[in-house]
């Protein structure tokens, strides 16, 4: 299974772009499942180091949902909009709460495979800062990172989104460059 997980907390541009990269995945074979951080109750990891005795997170809330779903996922595409040329707080309390599962499982997230969308405002926004973000998460938890590769799509797909929807699906670059990395996701996902 393909987990799209969209870091943002509305209901738009960054959305459609994930949901346009799963349906591609899944016109190829491929299951996926789509988990939005919108209207969920995700808090910010307290580091208190509660799971590293207990091998569980102390905090209870939507993010239980989360960790059985990355437990089930072969490949992990994280989508964010970008906020001050980083990911969204949102993802990024993703991310950091992923510390319990590590805590129970050093090798949890071991090669699974990741790649990573970033939306930005601006063409220049910020987006591969951010779509460094999601990836160095990904090498730390030892996880094979893949990008769109030369040519387009260097670190993955980005879009400039001009701040609407309409933008982003106006956005032919971005497209190409999604598709650019949601092929050479897929190819890795089949050599697995």
């Amino acid at each position: 299974m393909i987990l799209g997980i969209c870091g943002s907390p509305r209901n738009k541009a960054t959305e459609f772009v994930l949901k346009r990269a799963l349906e591609m995945l899944e016109d190829t074979g491929f299951e996926t499942e789509f988990y939005t951080v919108r209207d969920k109750k995700i808090t910010f990891c307290e580091h208190c180091d509660y799971c590293l005795i207990h091998g569980e997170c102390r905090i209870k809330d939507d993010m239980e949902e989360l960790y059985s779903l990355f437990g089930d996922a072969e490949g992990i595409i994280m989508a964010t909009p970008v906020y001050n040329s980083g990911v969204s707080a949102q993802l990024k309390a993703v991310m950091d709460r992923c510390r319990a599962l590590l805590a129970k499982d050093f090798n949890f997230f071991k090669g699974k495979i990741g790649t990573g969308i970033a939306v930005g405002g601006d063409r220049m926004g910020g987006q591969e800062i951010a779509l460094l973000q999601i990836y160095a998460f990904y090498i730390l938890n030892g996880m094979i990172t893949v990008a769109g590769g030369a040519f387009g799509a260097n670190l993955g797909a980005t879009f400039w989104s001009k701040d609407t929807l309409e933008g982003v699906i106006n956005d032919e670059e971005g497209f190409r460059s999604l598709r650019k990395t949601v092929k050479r996701f897929s190819e890795l996902l089949r050599c697995d």
